[in-house]
């Protein structure tokens, strides 16, 4: 979950949000000590466990971040020749192919990947990415609002075009944010390549606002979040992620027994991040440590309360707040990989006529 709100406050609970860490060693090639990590600006990691990593291999890790995750890739690709790293984390399967298309990995197949579970395996001939976080983009709903309005909270994308619901969801860009993009995903997988397009044209009477990013959609514009309740945001609704009511809970000061915001998880999207050695990283030596270290249960079981996502092996656990308000959707929309690398990029630019005009 790509929450830059939660993340800081994570910081000041003895986590790491990194923008660029290590030692005077920043050279790089094969005998560097210093491996190199670019990715999205919602990577974070434990101080601990990022720390047992270096001195279990040796190496000191930078991480160097470009934004969100659309914009970190785009940069990536246009880099690629003369990388900024080694590791790039952070593609998601909505970008996925647009990444492999364009040669941005080399190919490594991880120490832990046999226990990856096999609904997030990918690309399983060249072994360019691994799998490491997954995660549900949900409409997320204020419960005061509802209970508040004696209004039932809907509970699938049919009934967010009802008119109970006029001028209560936000959402984000589709071209520009990594959950709208989600999302529009979702209602294509749920409506078919013939009736995405007239679901949008119901969104839009019924008064759906777009913004440009999850921040803004969460943090602004969104009346249950803790920002945006300090914000005067009047939307109840908004497209977020089923991992979000645990992180309310958790960053509450003081903390309230029940989370104060709902997930309808009749119109989530499943997301699953990748990471790979990129083609032309200088120390690929330390890269295939550093994505063998991200397949640990060490890191697989740190990441819930850092970036708000699941661990993608067995065996790992999940924090009991996210057992408690944020459980995983039962029966999310899928969609297969190729089918977003064929109609992506003509669904977006058709997304964007119809809905931005």
């Amino acid at each position: 979950m790509h929450t830059k709100a939660f993340i800081a406050a994570a910081v000041g609970l003895g986590l790491l949000s990194l923008s660029a860490c290590g030692s005077s060693d920043s050279g790089s090639g094969a005998g560097s000590k210093t491996v190199t990590l670019v990715s999205h600006d919602s990577w974070a990691v434990s101080k601990s466990v990022l720390k047992d990593f270096e001195k279990q291999s040796g190496y000191t890790v930078k991480v160097l971040k470009d934004g969100d995750a659309g914009q970190a890739v785009n940069k990536a690709i246009l880099t690629k020749d003369n990388p900024q790293g080694d590791v790039f984390f952070g593609v998601d399967n909505t970008l996925l192919s647009r990444a492999l298309d364009n040669g941005l990995f080399q190919s490594y197949d991880a120490k832990g990947s046999a226990l990856v579970k096999p609904e997030y395996r990918v690309d399983q001939t060249k072994h360019r990415v691994t799998p490491i976080d997954t995660g549900d983009i949900c409409v997320n709903y204020d419960k005061a609002y509802f209970s508040k309005h004696k209004l039932t909270p809907p509970t699938s994308f049919a009934d967010l075009v009802k008119p109970e619901y006029k001028n209560l969801l936000v959402t984000e860009n589709a071209a520009t944010s990594s959950p709208g993009l989600g999302f529009l995903l979702g209602s294509a997988a749920q409506y078919g390549d013939d009736g995405w397009q007239a679901y949008w044209k119901k969104l839009q009477t019924n008064g759906v606002k777009v913004v440009d990013g999850w921040e803004q959609a969460y943090d602004q514009e969104f009346s249950g979040s803790a920002g945006g309740k300090k914000a005067g945001g009047d939307r109840p609704l908004v497209v977020s992620y089923a991992s979000s009511p645990p992180a309310e809970v958790i960053y509450a000061d003081p903390k309230p027994t029940t989370a104060p915001t709902g997930v309808s998880y009749g119109t989530c999207f499943r997301q699953t991040e990748y990471a790979g050695l990129l083609s032309n990283a200088k120390n690929t030596k330390g890269g295939k440590a550093f994505l063998d270290f991200l397949l640990t249960k060490e890191f697989q079981q740190d990441m819930p309360l850092n970036m708000f996502v699941y661990p993608v092996i067995q065996g790992a656990q999940v924090p009991q707040e996210f057992e408690k308000y944020g459980r995983q959707a039962p029966d999310p929309e899928t969609m297969a990989p190729t089918k977003i690398a064929a109609d992506r990029d003509q669904w977006v630019k058709s997304w964007t006529s119809l809905v931005l005009k």
